[in-house]
C-alpha cells in the first residue's frame, strides 16, 4: 500500500497509458508499441523506487534560540538536514515546518538536490504578539523524482516548544505596607542551612565551636550550640482575576493579557525589593515564584477559567496575608457587589498596604458596577488604579503614595 500511495496523480497517468498500450499492442501484434509501452509504464515504477528509499538516509537536527521570549520577541530557529547515504543523492526534497498561525504559520525551503553526505543549514525567525507555549516542529520532508512521478512523506522528530512570557514593565517605588504597630507581625523565614529557633540546642559533630552557648551548656551540663539566626522576610500577597466572565476583548488587546501583564509587572517588581511572594491565578497558587523567571514562566500559560465568583479567590487571598512591609495587590476584572464588599474586608484588620489594578476594557454587569466598586475599594483603604494597558501602569503605580492605602484596625 505504502508503494502505491508513492504515485502522484501523473505516475498513475503514466501507469494506466502503459497499460493501455501494452495491451493494445498485444492486440494488433504490434511489437515496437509493446515496447514503447513498458517504458511508460516502467518510468514511474523507477520513480516510486528512487523515491521510496531517500527518507530512510536524511536525518536533521533543530536549535531554538532562545525557547524563552516575551511578547514581541523574536526566536530563531536553526534546522541542519543531511544527506548520510554514501550512494544515490536524494532529489526534489521540500521541508516543511510546522507551526502555529500565532508564530506566523509553516515555513516551506525547496532544497532541490541533496547530495550524498551533504548537510543543508536552514534559518527563520518566530516571533508571537502573545503569551503561551507554542510548539515548533515536527519537520516534514516531501522527495520527489525529477518527472514528478512519485512523492513521499516522511515526518522527523518530535519539535521542540517556545515560551512566550507576558509583557513586563519596570515600576518604580512600592506603596509602604505593615500593620498598625509597625512591624510587629512580621513573619520570620527560617535561615537556609537548617531549621531555626530561639532556643540552644545540644552539640553536634561538626558544630563551630565559636556557636557554643556556655551558660546553657553550664545550666545543661553539656555542651549547647546557638541555632542559626533567624532572618526576617516580608511577605506581600498578589491575586490575578483570572476568570472569563471579568474580562473583555480578544487576542493581545483583551483586558485579560492586560491583566496578566500587570500582576507579572507587579510581582517581578516586588520579588526585586526582596519581598517574598504569594500569587494566585483565581483560586489556584501559582509555583515557583521565587524568582522572577518562576513568575514569568508560570503566568505565560495561565488561561481563564469558568468560575462565575470571585470568592474563593477572595478566600484564598486571605489566607495568604502579607506581613511587615508587605502588600496586598489584587489585579481585577469586572466585580459583582458583593465580590468588591469581600474584597474590601481582605488586610483591613492589621491595616496592610492594598492596591487594586482595575483592568479594562471589561464586562462590567452594569454602567455604574465600575463606579461603586472602586469607591468601595477606595472606601475601605484600598488604593485603586485604572489602567487600559499594561504600559499605563508604571505612571499608575509611580503615582501611589508610600504609606497610604493603610487604615486603623478595628477598635
Amino acid at each position: 500500500m505504502t508503494f502505491l500511495r508513492a504515485f502522484t496523480a501523473r505516475g498513475r497517468v503514466f501507469l494506466c497509458v502503459g497499460a493501455v498500450i501494452v495491451a493494445g499492442a498485444l492486440a494488433v501484434g504490434e511489437r515496437d508499441l509493446v515496447r514503447v509501452g513498458v517504458l511508460v509504464t516502467v518510468l514511474p515504477l523507477l520513480s516510486a523506487l528512487s523515491v521510496l528509499g531517500a527518507p530512510r538516509l536524511v536525518t536533521h537536527d533543530r536549535e531554538l534560540t532562545p525557547a524563552r521570549v516575551p511578547v514581541g520577541g523574536d526566536a530563531r530557529v536553526v534546522i541542519r538536514v543531511a544527506n548520510t547515504g554514501s550512494v544515490l543523492p536524494a532529489s526534489g526534497v521540500l521541508v516543511d515546518d510546522a507551526l502555529p498561525h500565532t508564530l506566523g504559520g509553516p515555513p516551506r525551503f525547496a532544497l532541490g538536490r541533496l547530495r550524498r553526505g551533504e548537510t543543508r543549514e536552514l534559518r527563520y525567525r518566530v516571533r508571537s504578539q502573545v503569551r503561551g507555549r507554542f510548539p515548533v516542529g515536527p519537520l516534514t520532508l516531501t522527495f520527489r523524482d525529477p518527472l514528478g512521478c512519485a512523492q513521499v512523506e516522511r515526518r522527523l522528530g518530535s519539535g521542540v516548544s517556545l515560551l512566550v512570557t507576558p509583557t513586563v514593565v519596570a515600576l518604580d517605588g512600592l506603596p509602604r505596607g505593615g500593620s498598625a504597630d509597625e512591624g510587629s507581625s512580621r513573619t520570620p523565614s527560617m535561615a537556609r542551612s537548617g531549621e531555626d529557633d530561639t532556643l540552644p540546642r545540644e552539640f553536634r559533630h561538626g558544630d563551630d565551636l565559636r556557636r557554643v552557648h556556655w551558660r546553657s551548656t553550664a545550666r545543661h551540663g553539656e555542651l549547647m550550640v546557638r541555632r542559626e539566626e533567624r532572618r526576617w522576610r516580608e511577605h506581600s500577597s498578589v491575586l490575578l482575576d483570572v476568570r472569563a466572565c471579568a474580562h473583555g476583548g480578544g487576542g493581545p488587546d483583551s483586558s485579560l493579557e492586560t491583566a496578566v501583564s500587570a500582576a507579572a509587572s507587579v510581582a517581578v517588581h516586588l520579588l526585586g525589593t526582596g519581598q517574598e511572594l504569594r500569587l494566585l491565578a483565581g483560586e489556584t497558587e501559582v509555583g515557583a515564584v521565587g524568582r522572577a523567571e518562576g513568575v514569568l514562566d508560570a503566568l505565560a500559560v495561565v488561561r481563564p477559567v469558568p468560575s462565575p465568583t470571585l470568592h474563593g479567590a477572595v478566600e484564598r487571598l486571605c489566607r495568604a496575608s502579607a506581613s511587615g512591609r508587605g502588600v496586598v495587590v489584587a489585579v481585577l476584572g469586572a466585580l459583582q457587589a458583593a465580590e468588591a464588599d469581600a474584597l474590601a474586608e481582605v488586610g483591613r484588620a492589621d491595616a496592610r498596604t492594598r492596591v487594586a489594578v482595575l483592568c479594562r476594557p471589561t464586562v462590567w454587569p452594569a454602567p455604574a458596577s465600575a463606579r461603586q466598586a472602586r469607591d468601595r475599594l477606595a472606601g475601605a483603604g484600598w488604593l485603586v488604579v485604572e489602567i487600559d494597558s499594561v504600559e499605563d501602569l508604571a505612571a499608575a503605580w509611580r503615582a501611589l503614595p508610600p504609606g497610604a492605602g493603610r487604615r486603623e484596625g478595628p477598635r
